[in-house]
C-alpha cells in the first residue's frame, strides 16, 4: 500500500478519482475506467439484470470496486431494500446512499439520509451518503456510521463546479472521515480545486460523459485530481492582503 492511500472503512485505494458510471454507454464504461485509472465506480442497481440483456456488471474491469447507489429511493427503508439487492448481486458492503424527494432540483434529503445511514450501518453496510453540504448533518451521519461523506459541489448534472466550496471546506476541517465531492464538478480545474482544499476524492460523471473526447477528459480528470492532492499535501503558499511583494530580495546582493 502507498503512503497516501484513500481509506474508506476497511478498504484502501491508490486512486482518488471515483467514476459515476450512470451516463456512459456500457461499451464506454470500461474505456473511461482505464483512462482515468479508476478503482471505484458507482453502479445504479437498476442497470443490472439477469434476463439475457446487456448487464453493466459485464463491462466493469476486473478488480474494480463497485459502489452501488440507492438512486430512486425516497426513504430510508427504500434505500435499505436497494442496498440489500445490490449485496445479493455480489456488489459488497460499500453503498452510496441517495435519497432524493425533490423532483425539480434533485437535491438530497439530509434528514432522511441520516436515518438511512443508521439503518444501513446496523445491517452491515458501509454507507457513503450523498448529501447537501451541512456540517451538522455530516456529524450526524458520521455518528450514525457513515464511512465517508459525499457532499454535492453544485446541483447534480449541472457542471457548475464547486459552488458549495466554503461549506465543503468546513466539513473537511470538521470531520474525521473522508469528504468526497459528488455532483456538479464540470472541469478538471474544479476537481483540482476540491482536492487542494483537502477533499479526499472527487466523483465525476456528467462532465466526462458530455465531453467531446470522453477518454481524454477522463485522463484529464485523473491528472487534475492527482495535482490537487499533491498541492494540498505540499501546503499552498500564503495569500497576501496587500497588493504585492517582490519575489526576489531587493537588498543584500547588488553590492556583492
Amino acid at each position: 500500500m502507498g503512503n497516501d492511500d484513500l481509506v474508506i472503512g476497511n478498504r484502501h485505494f491508490t486512486s482518488r478519482f471515483i467514476l459515476g458510471s450512470g451516463k456512459f454507454s456500457l461499451e464506454m464504461t470500461k474505456r473511461v475506467i482505464e483512462e482515468g485509472q479508476v478503482q471505484i465506480a458507482t453502479l445504479a442497481v437498476r442497470r443490472t439484470n439477469k434476463n439475457g440483456r446487456e448487464n453493466v456488471l459485464d463491462f466493469m474491469p476486473a478488480g474494480i470496486t463497485l459502489l452501488p447507489n440507492t438512486s430512486g429511493a425516497r426513504s430510508a427503508e427504500e434505500a435499505l431494500r436497494i442496498a440489500e439487492l445490490a449485496r445479493e448481486l455480489g456488489c459488497g458492503e460499500m453503498i452510496k446512499i441517495e435519497i432524493v424527494r425533490d423532483s425539480r432540483y434533485l437535491l438530497p434529503d439530509n434528514a432522511e439520509t441520516v436515518k438511512a445511514v443508521k439503518l444501513l450501518a446496523d445491517n452491515g453496510f458501509q454507507p457513503l451518503p450523498y448529501m447537501m453540504p451541512d456540517l451538522t448533518a455530516a456529524h450526524d451521519m458520521a455518528a450514525a456510521g457513515a464511512a465517508a461523506i459525499m457532499p454535492l459541489g453544485s446541483p447534480i448534472g449541472s457542471n457548475r463546479g464547486l459552488l458549495t466550496r466554503d461549506f465543503i471546506r468546513m466539513m473537511v476541517e470538521g470531520l474525521d472521515i473522508p469528504v468526497i465531492v459528488d455532483a456538479g464538478i464540470g472541469r478538471p480545474s474544479q476537481a483540482c480545486e476540491a482536492m487542494e482544499i483537502g477533499c479526499a476524492a472527487v466523483m465525476a460523471n456528467t462532465a466526462i460523459a458530455t465531453a467531446s473526447d470522453v477518454p481524454s477528459m477522463a485522463r484529464a480528470f485523473r491528472l487534475a485530481i492527482e495535482a490537487g492532492r499533491t498541492a494540498y499535501l505540499a501546503g499552498p503558499g500564503r495569500i497576501l492582503e496587500r497588493c504585492g511583494e517582490a519575489s526576489s530580495p531587493l537588498t543584500g546582493f547588488l553590492g556583492e
